[in-house]
C-alpha cells in the first residue's frame, strides 16, 4: 500500500502507475483523496467528541452524556462506512515501478540485461526435457496425471536426487558469509553479507495475511481450503514475508535475511493449452525462497545482492543464462523493480525464466505494519525483497543443456 500522502503529492505518477500496470477496477484517485479528507475531518470530530464525554463524565452530566454518545455513535457509523471504502480503494492501488522499468504492454517489453555464458552446440537435433524425462525415467506425468490429474509428475530416480543435491547447493551459498563476500565483492556491492537463516515455513496462509502481503490476487490462481479458510502458499515468500506483521525491529537487526523451502500450489489460471509439455508450469513444485527485510535506503543494493546470488548459483551449474528487467504489464501489483533470470533450454530453442527477484520498497511493510526504530528514535517502514533461488526449473535446464546423442 502507497501512503496516502505520497498520492497526493505525486498524483499523475501513481495514476501512471495505475495504467501502466493494467490495474483493473474503477480506481478515481480525486474521489480517493476526497474521501481520504472526509476521514480525516470525521475522525478528528469524533476524537473531539470522545474527549468531552470524558469531560462531562467527570462533571456527571447525565443528559449531556447521552446527547454526546448518540452523537458519537452517528459519527461512528459515518467513519466506519467512509474508512471502508478508503481502505477498499487504497488495496487496489499499485506500487509505482522505479525508473529504470520498461514500460510496455506484456512480456514483450521486457529488457534484457545482459548475458553469460555460451550456447552448447549439438551435431544431433536436442531433445526437450520431457522427452528426456520420459525415456529416462526420471519425469512420469503419465501416472500423475491417473492419480493426481493435469499437471502433476512424479520427479524420479537422479533428478530427485539432484534436486535435494541442488537445495543443499543453494543453503550452502546462502549461509556461508564468506561465499557472500565473495559475490557482493565481484558484483561490487558494498553491502552488510549477514547469511540468511533458513527455514521450513507452513504451506497454507489465512486469506487476511495474503491480502495484507498483497498476493491474495488473483484468487482465481490459488488453491483455497474452503472448510478451514486457508490458501495453500504459492511460493515461501507468502509465508515468510508476514512472519513480521505489527512488529517494529531496531535499526541495528538489520538486515535479516530468511531461505524458505517449500511447496508451492498453483492452479495455473489462464494457461490453458500454454506450457502444457513437461513441467515449466505444474501445479505443484518445491521452491527455495529468499526474503530479506532491510533499510529503505540499501533495498537496492539488496536487490542487486539478491541477484548476483541467483548469477553465482547459474554460473556454478555452468547453465547459459541472460538478467532481464520486467516490464510494468508484466510485474506483480506489489513490486517496485522486478529483475528475471531466463536459462536457455535448447530444447526449445529459447530463453525461459527460472528465477525472479521482486523488490516491493514500503508496499507490503506499510500493510504489514513491520516497522524499524531509527537510532534519531523515527519509525518508518521497513523495505522487503524477495527473490528465487532454486526451483524444478534449473532441473530442467540442466537436462536440455547437457545431454547426449544417446
Amino acid at each position: 500500500m502507497l501512503d496516502i500522502k505520497f498520492i497526493k503529492e505525486n498524483k499523475g505518477i501513481v495514476e501512471m502507475a495505475i495504467k501502466n500496470k493494467k490495474v483493473k477496477g474503477d480506481l478515481d484517485l480525486d474521489y480517493l483523496i476526497e474521501l481520504s479528507k472526509k476521514r480525516g475531518e470525521l475522525r478528528k470530530e469524533l476524537d473531539s467528541i470522545n474527549a468531552e464525554r470524558n469531560q462531562v463524565a467527570k462533571e456527571q452530566n447525565i443528559e449531556k452524556g447521552k446527547e454526546l454518545k448518540e452523537k458519537a455513535n452517528d459519527l461512528e457509523k459515518q467513519y466506519k462506512e467512509i474508512n471502508n471504502e478508503y481502505v477498499k480503494l487504497m488495496l487496489m492501488i499499485p506500487n509505482v515501478p522505479s525508473p529504470d522499468t520498461p514500460v510496455g504492454e506484456d512480456e514483450s517489453a521486457n529488457q534484457v540485461v545482459r548475458q553469460n555464458g555460451e550456447k552448447p552446440q549439438f551435431d544431433f537435433e536436442p531433445k526437450d526435457h520431457e522427452e528426456l524425462g520420459r525415456e529416462l525415467d526420471l519425469i512420469d506425468k503419465e501416472t500423475a496425471a491417473k492419480v493426481s490429474g493435469a499437471r502433476f509428475a512424479y520427479i524420479k530416480g537422479d533428478l530427485a536426487m539432484m534436486q535435494i543435491a541442488m537445495l543443499n547447493f543453494g543453503l550452502s551459498i546462502i549461509t556461508n558469509e564468506e561465499t557472500l563476500k565473495e559475490i557482493a565483492e565481484k558484483a561490487g556491492l558494498e553491502i552488510n553479507t549477514n547469511p540468511f537463516t533458513f527455514i521450513l515455513p507452513p504451506d497454507m496462509v489465512k486469506p487476511s495475511v495474503l491480502n495484507r502481503m498483497g498476493r491474495l490476487e488473483p484468487k482465481e490462481d490459488r488453491f483455497y481450503l474452503k472448510e478451514d479458510d486457508l490458501f495453500l502458499a504459492g511460493s515461501a515468500e507468502h509465508a515468510l514475508g508476514p512472519m513480521y506483521m505489527d512488529h517494529t525491529f531496531d535499526e541495528k537487526e538489520f538486515p535479516i535475511r530468511y531461505a524458505g523451502y517449500s511447496t508451492a500450489f498453483r492452479r495455473e489460471a489462464g494457461t490453458y493449452g500454454k506450457d502444457t509439455k513437461g513441467i515449466i508450469r505444474m501445479h505443484q513444485f518445491d521452491k527455495l525462497e529468499m526474503e530479506t527485510y532491510c533499510l529503505p535506503e540499501n533495498s537496492r543494493a539488496e536487490q542487486e545482492f539478491m541477484v548476483a546470488i541467483q548469477e553465482y548459483f547459474m554460473q556454478k551449474l555452468e547453465i547459459p543464462y541472460q538478467v532481464v528487467m520486467i516490464s510494468t504489464g508484466d510485474m506483480g501489483i506489489p513490486d517496485h523493480r522486478q529483475i528475471d533470470i531466463e536459462a536457455w533450454m535448447p530444447g526449445q530453442n529459447k530463453y525461459r525464466e527460472t528465477h525472479t527477484s521482486d523488490l516491493m520498497t514500503s508496499f507490503q511493510s506499510r500493510r504489514l505494519n513491520t516497522k524499524v526504530k531509527r537510532e534519531e528514535g523515527k519509525n518508518e517502514f521497513v523495505h522487503m525483497n524477495d527473490a528465487t533461488l532454486f526451483s524444478m526449473r534449473p532441473l530442467i535446464a540442466i537436462l536440455e543443456n547437457n545431454h547426449q546423442a544417446d
